[in-house]
């Protein structure tokens, strides 16, 4: 097994050229099979997680999802990117603190979303939570790699141009990856790139075809699928145990006619 200080320095080794996808696993299954497929690092999904333990996105505690972390880094030799949601608080000092906990978990990165959970964070304020959490990261272990999120697309209206320039400013604040969900047009793409160069990119796809490679050719550094793998393999749970229950009361069917 590697060494958690391994797994970090090889995460960042990984965003230094090229591309990777990261896939994310909600369980420690998931991630034992991420793992034996070969993949080169793999992230935890808020939404997955919340769907394991019976909950909505969103609906996970801060040590539910720290908890959740420890048994996917211990599940796997791959270094894991943490989908730390917005940090689970709102001022920066707070993110601090909560972030150190996620990096103590073993991650090799720790993601940070502009989104209370209600609305977008200002400017300003969103800024200081992304230098908090650098700051946090620094005091713990400064391999961590931070990926500065933006949710764009939970604003109606929201321009790219106005999300490139958050990322242009999480990037100045200490984010080593910048991440804009659903930003997916290829220009957009290209001019977010190039706006926070020489910082890697992160896209998330949901359909697995060949405009992931469209990607890489932009110069993305890496490609996660957010909670599609989860969203698949429930629907496929769902599915099925909706076949077998047309089996369920048969024979009380049977008897009664």
């Amino acid at each position: 097994m590697s060494t958690i200080a391994e797994k970090r320095v090889t995460f960042r080794r990984l965003h230094e050229e090229g591309f990777f996808i990261i896939p994310n696993a909600w369980d420690a299954g998931s991630a034992v099979r991420l793992t034996r497929l070969g993949f080169k690092a793999i992230a935890s999904t808020s939404a997955g997680a919340a769907w394991a333990a019976g909950k909505n996105d969103g609906e996970l505690s801060r040590d539910e999802v720290l908890a959740h972390l420890r048994m996917i880094v211990e599940a796997t030799d791959l270094p894991v990117n943490a989908d730390f949601e917005n940090g689970f608080a709102d001022d920066p000092a707070a993110v601090a603190v909560n972030v150190a906990m996620a990096v103590e978990t073993g991650v090799a990165g720790v993601s940070i979303e502009d989104w209370s959970g209600s609305e977008m964070y200002a400017h300003d304020l969103a800024v200081e939570r992304i230098a908090a959490a650098r700051g946090a990261i620094d005091r713990v272990d400064p391999s961590v790699m931070l990926i500065g999120r933006n949710e764009n697309f939970r604003v109606p209206g929201m321009s790219v141009g106005e999300s490139i320039t958050r990322a242009i400013a999480y990037a100045e604040a200490g984010a080593d990856c910048l991440f804009v969900p659903f930003i997916l047009d290829r220009g957009a793409v290209a001019e977010l790139v190039a706006a926070v160069s020489p910082k890697p990119v992160n896209v998330v796809v949901h359909d697995y075809d060949g405009g992931i490679h469209a990607f890489a050719e932009l110069g993305v550094r890496r490609c996660s699928v957010g909670g599609s793998l989860a969203k698949g393999a429930w629907t496929a749970f769902d599915e099925a145990a909706k076949v077998l229950k047309d089996y369920d009361g048969f024979q009380e069917s049977a008897r009664s006619h």
